[in-house]
């Protein structure tokens, strides 16, 4: 049978804001590589709509089956290992966002002429409403969480999904009455877009990530870069001004640009002075929106976030009140600085959602009380150099843990004193004879959890557990 051809628009053609380039996947022949969440969501949505669906993984069905359970019956499955024919006799295959860009079957179905689309790719193709998409290395959760609150509490309907947890493609049904989808977006998912356009997106920050993924840091940033690349001179940008990366990267992009800073006042944008948040996204001076201080959101590295949560509500239609009424209620997000307990007057918080030097650089420098840190898991590829400048009069010991332990005792070692545990269980009770004077004791292990744990929620369920045995 001949493959169909998969009709393709050319990137950064001019449209309408809340229109997207129709897909017909009706009686196309589809491949949907991986079969959890994000797969089989996209499985089951384009199998409703008409088309011929496979789902493939090379785990087996007992790994799959909490996933499984809620595949369509029409869907076919191929588990336990990939088939070469398969690939390449399908009319689309869409990879699930775990899927390497560099996978041979995948590289050599491209080669053989077989469209490749992201989930994200393919949601927006069926989305009728404006798109508000958020990338960045760190701070992509939280800021679309709180966006999410801002626009419920100015009243405007939205959702919310993407890599935060609930798949993109699953939300397209689910827009009855809606006015504005706000999506967190990974590095991982711009990988296979064409015409994803956001009529507002954001670049929160850049620092390396995922180079086990990556061949080089360049091709990370790359694909950062990649959610602005279809925005034209109609759509927003809102951009770190704080990030060097950022603004080096921003220079690529058509859209108008909204920059936030903790250290300047742009000329259009969200700025901090005198202590309260301003936004200047208009003619005339800046107004203020909310005193930082009337966040709730641990660290300094927090307040970027509400600079951008700020912009990017405003640019939807929020009202200042509104911003400082949800932000100021908003708690953040489990693992992420998160407050567990104070005992003897030490203060324990779960970063554990900083997998990533960068994050764990963000929130080390948000603290101003002297700190014992906590770090180590699977390493990823970076360099732990970015701390070093940290270490100095803010942690006053760092215990390190898991397959990157040595790693990071060698590079970080010889600026502050160091101490190995076998585990979760070793660095609590090493940190807590640190920490006897005071000060807080801080989970942010700059590594992802995998040597470990299931995830990093995981690995911050047993270090709360661990504090509140104490």
């Amino acid at each position: 049978m001949q493959k169909r051809a998969v009709t393709k628009t050319p990137a950064g053609k001019s449209r309408r804001a809340g229109t997207r380039p129709a897909l017909d996947v009706a009686g196309l022949r589809i491949l949907v590589v991986g079969a959890a969440r994000t797969g089989v969501a996209t499985a089951n949505f384009i199998a409703r709509r008409g088309a011929d669906v496979t789902v493939t993984d090379l785990r087996g069905r007992e790994l799959l089956q909490p996933h499984l359970g809620t595949l369509e019956e029409s869907v076919a499955q191929e588990l336990g290992g990939h088939r070469r024919e398969t690939f390449l006799s399908r009319d689309l295959i869409v990879p699930s966002p775990g899927v390497r860009r560099d996978d041979p079957l995948l590289v050599e179905a491209e080669r053989a002429g077989v469209a490749v689309l992201s989930e994200v790719e393919v949601a927006s193709r069926f989305m009728p409403l404006p798109v508000m998409a958020v990338t960045g290395t760190n701070g992509k959760s939280t800021t679309v969480t709180a966006v999410g609150e801002v626009l419920e509490e100015a009243r405007i309907p939205a959702r919310v999904g993407g890599n935060i947890g609930n798949p993109l493609i699953g939300e397209v049904d689910r827009l009855q009455g809606v006015e504005y989808v706000v999506a967190e977006i990974s590095s991982f998912q711009l990988e296979w877009i064409e015409t994803f356009r956001p009529e507002i997106a954001a670049l929160l920050n850049i620092s390396e990530d995922h180079l086990d993924r990556y061949r080089t840091f360049e091709e990370y940033v790359d694909a950062k870069a990649r959610i602005f690349e279809n925005q034209g001179p109609d759509d927003y940008l809102v951009l770190n001004a704080d990030d060097t990366l950022v603004r080096e990267v921003a220079s690529r992009a058509r859209s108008r640009k909204v920059w936030f800073s903790r250290r300047i006042t742009p000329l259009f944008g969200v700025y901090l002075f005198r202590g309260w948040i301003h936004a200047r996204l208009g003619r005339g001076a800046g107004r203020r929106v909310m005193p930082v201080d009337e966040l709730r959101i641990v660290g300094e590295h927090n307040w970027e976030n509400a600079l951008a949560v700020t912009a990017l509500s405003m640019l939807a239609g929020a009202d200042a009140r509104s911003v400082r009424r949800a932000l100021g209620r908003f708690r953040g997000l489990p693992h992420r600085t998160e407050f567990v307990r104070e005992r003897g007057g030490v203060r324990y918080y779960d970063d554990s959602k900083a997998t990533n030097v960068g994050a764990t650089a963000r929130t080390v420098a948000g603290f101003r009380e002297p700190l014992v840190l906590i770090a180590g898991g699977r390493d990823k590829g970076g360099s732990y150099g970015p701390l070093v400048p940290l270490m100095e009069g803010r942690v006053s010991k760092l215990i390190v843990m898991g397959e990157a332990a040595g790693r990071i005792a060698g590079e970080l070692g010889g600026v502050v004193e160091t101490v190995r545990a076998g585990g979760m269980e070793e660095a609590v009770a090493a940190a807590v004879r640190a920490a006897r004077g005071g000060g807080s004791v801080l989970l942010s292990p700059a590594c992802s959890s995998f040597d470990s744990y299931r995830d990093y929620a995981e690995r911050g369920r047993h270090f709360q557990d661990e504090v509140r045995k104490l």
